[in-house]
């Protein structure tokens, strides 16, 4: 026989082009996601600062000192608070509001319709958070359209409801601003997903007589898990990196304590006081926040391939 020639089964082709156009991304993930998380880490064991071009390598220093110093009411410990009540606030109202909204819209039958209503509740996600923020710093004003809306509702006249002075105001005002601008996202995603389900199933169900609320929390809700779990994950990670919101309240005015969240405690930490290790391992612990949860969303969920 000749010099056999190496021959690679259809499987061997597939998997080596397949890792072949997967590099470009990997090499990208690498340059722009990976090296950053590091290099965050190497910069969090040191005491390195804006304008000092030394750094000093101090361990855990950092870690130890924003989980046991005050700072002024601006601690660590206080913007783990804020933030976790404006993720639980925000994200869990959002992602059972939209998945209603978009079973709602499902059921219109003329597609102008849902075309009017998908493209209403999307365009405040086109806005910048700057300009959604300002707008609403506008209307939470004492004179503002939503204290006249307020006063309506409770039967009340002149009343100041102080939704950028009263604490625990102001951290419902940034749920607001967050819940307006991102509502419409959701809904799109959800209404992908719904599209997803062949209707046959629905047809099947209306046969055997299921009724609208069965039909939604047996056949929907099973079948749209994957839609859901992805939603909730995004919006929670949304929620928070938060920032844009709490910063032009504070800009605006408002107090800072409240609405602290980790994001503006970095900011304020790294860039104007210049502490670059100390704001490091912020973002570190921010880093291992949101890998927590989403990888309990996970573990909670047990997601598995959906199959009509």
């Amino acid at each position: 026989m000749t010099h056999a020639k190496k021959r690679y089964s259809i499987e061997k082709q597939q998997a080596r082009w397949g890792f072949f156009f997967t590099v470009p991304c990997l090499i990208f993930f690498a340059i722009f996601s990976f090296y950053p998380i590091i290099n965050a880490f190497i910069t969090s064991l040191t005491n390195r600062q804006a304008i000092a071009r030394t750094a000093k390598f101090i361990g855990f220093e950092n870690y130890v000192y924003l989980f046991t110093k005050d700072n002024g009411g601006f601690s660590l410990l206080n913007s783990m608070r804020a933030t976790v009540l404006f993720t639980l606030g925000t994200f869990i109202p959002m992602v059972i509001i939209a998945l209603l909204l978009a079973t709602l819209l499902m059921q219109l039958r003329h597609p102008w319709q849902k075309g009017f209503f998908q493209i209403s509740f999307y365009m405040p996600a086109v806005l910048s958070s700057v300009v959604a923020a300002s707008i609403w710093m506008i209307l939470f004003d004492p004179r503002g359209l939503v204290n006249q809306v307020s006063n309506a509702i409770m039967f009340t006249s002149g009343k100041d409801f102080q939704w950028l002075t009263n604490n625990n105001m102001l951290q419902i005002s940034t749920m607001i601003v967050y819940f307006w601008k991102y509502i419409g996202y959701f809904v799109i995603l959800f209404i992908t997903g719904l599209a997803s389900i062949p209707p046959t199933i629905y047809e099947a169900a209306t046969v055997d007589g299921s009724s609208k609320w069965h039909t939604f929390f047996h056949i929907t809700l099973p079948l749209l898990k994957p839609t859901i779990v992805l939603v909730s994950i995004m919006a929670m990670l949304q929620c928070l990196k938060t920032f844009s919101t709490q910063y032009m309240f504070v800009q605006g005015g408002a107090a800072r304590q409240p609405i602290d969240v980790i994001t503006m405690n970095i900011y304020y930490t790294g860039i104007r006081n210049g502490r670059l290790g100390r704001a490091s391992a912020m973002s570190i612990i921010l880093f291992l926040i949101m890998l927590i949860f989403t990888y309990l969303q996970f573990k909670l969920s047990k997601t598995d391939d959906v199959e009509y």
